[in-house]
């Protein structure tokens, strides 16, 4: 079954290979890092100390994994930790959060036993940890044959990965019973592993730790720059338009328009892309747009305190923006992407807007959304399209500055009142990360560790 799966990994490496040469021409997209994704990593500078290895895909995982990290550190001082991110830009994130905590930061190795066993080799972890469902095969093969135990961690299966799961339920059964233990974000995430094969007395319920990640401290001196050079001061009210997809951008420029033509509001916008590969497009629409616009990479100039639209093009500044918007839409929502994390904006106040598709977030959508503390938009008709909803709802928002408080003060109370995922975590993990040696990773130390969080 492994080899069938090596085989078919291998055959899909060489198939996509011209679509990984034309992306990393025009992006570097997959070339860089390669190295690393080939199992060379550089020297780790473990002092002595057993390592944690943590594995993040992308930016939203990296994130999400800051309150752990700082409980790491903090309750294991004889370990040390060393990070993986699959993509470019959650390399880019992972290696600012976590520059004081990381003693390497890496690109995560493509799932083939001989680079498997390299890294493993070079890392030598005492654990691994990976965030919310991130399932390699070889990987977890590998840990478990040398007794290095594997938590899932704030994990979590969509309905979509959860239908395709099923067509192959048998290897999926042999996989994830190479997991130690999987810690899950709700109910019907520790459902649906739980009904693909792993057993239930090694599935826990610690909580979301996207909760209380939301309220990591924001860079408050990029925000000081943000507002002074775009002038952000509340005289014109921000609305952010964050971690967009195609066709976002379009339908949040025309909602923008279709605001802006009552004079009494005049809303200024910012645009996160989520890909930096798409900030290009994303200039190039709006020097079309016949708005007014600045791009943060660009040097300042006198007009950016007055532009219509700002484009973030930069990695890692997102969250600095939030405090100084009204309005917060929540990107990769009105395509069918699943959504995007909206509790950090919560956190800030902000009053927070997403489409209809939220799947992979979807716990968090019904938090919020059972303490009127998010607005989700319903599918466009052929009656009212994307941006006219859009800009209905920003329109009732800016004319209700108490509504619009209200809303912000309820969604940082919701994330305020499921806080403290981060130390149950810790409860069920402890006696994981304190063993120097394992007999068997599973049922035995799992069930102590579960029983640890009730």
């Amino acid at each position: 079954m492994y080899l069938l799966y090596s085989l078919l990994l291998t055959l899909g490496f060489i198939a996509l290979l011209p679509r990984f040469a034309i992306d990393a021409m025009r992006s570097g997209k997959y070339v860089t890092g390669l190295r690393q994704r080939l199992g060379q990593l550089p020297a780790i500078n473990r002092s002595g100390k057993q390592v944690i290895w943590l594995h993040c895909v992308s930016v939203g995982e990296t994130q999400a994994a800051q309150s752990l990290v700082r409980a790491l550190r903090t309750e294991l001082p004889n370990h040390c930790l060393v990070v993986s991110t699959t993509t470019v830009t959650g390399q880019k994130v992972a290696r600012k959060i976590f520059a004081d905590d990381a003693a390497l930061v890496f690109y995560f190795p493509i799932d083939l036993a001989w680079v498997v066993r390299r890294v493993l080799r070079a890392v030598q972890p005492s654990a691994v940890l990976i965030m919310e469902t991130e399932l390699w095969p070889r990987l977890l093969r590998e840990c478990r044959a040398r007794k290095i135990p594997v938590a899932l961690l704030n994990g979590r299966i969509s309905e979509t990965s959860f239908r395709r799961y099923q067509m192959v339920r048998p290897f999926m059964r042999r996989m994830l019973n190479d997991l130690t233990i999987a810690l899950m974000q709700s109910e019907k995430d520790a459902a649906r592993i739980r009904e693909l094969g792993l057993p239930g007395e090694r599935i826990a319920l610690p909580g979301n730790l996207k909760f209380d990640s939301a309220e990591t401290a924001i860079d408050e001196r990029v925000t000081a720059e943000l507002r002074g050079r775009f002038g952000f001061d509340g005289t014109r009210p921000l609305i952010v338009a964050a971690s967009t997809h195609a066709p976002e951008e379009r339908i949040t420029l025309e909602a923008l328009k279709h605001l802006n033509s009552d004079q009494r509001i005049r809303a200024r916008f910012l645009i996160a892309p989520r890909h930096p590969e798409r900030f290009g497009e994303v200039a190039s629409l709006l020097e079309n747009s016949g708005l007014t616009w600045s791009r943060r990479s660009d040097e300042p100039h006198e007009h950016d305190k007055s532009c219509d639209v700002v484009l973030l093009d930069t990695v890692g500044e997102l969250r600095a923006v939030y405090p100084l918007a009204q309005i917060v839409f929540v990107g990769g929502s009105i395509g069918a992407h699943g959504g995007h994390n909206m509790l950090e904006p919560a956190a800030t106040g902000a009053c927070v807007v997403t489409g209809p598709h939220t799947e992979n977030f979807a716990a968090i959508t019904k938090a919020l959304l059972d303490e009127g503390a998010l607005i989700q938009l319903p599918e466009p008709s052929a009656a009212i399209d994307a941006s006219s909803q859009l800009s209905s709802v920003f329109t009732a928002l800016l004319s209700d500055d108490t509504a619009r408080r209200e809303m912000g003060a309820r969604a940082r109370e919701v994330c305020r009142q499921n806080a403290g995922a981060t130390e149950r975590t810790m409860q069920i993990l402890s006696p994981i990360l304190s063993r120097t040696t394992i007999a068997d990773p599973s049922l035995p130390l799992t069930t102590l560790s579960v029983r640890a969080a009730k």
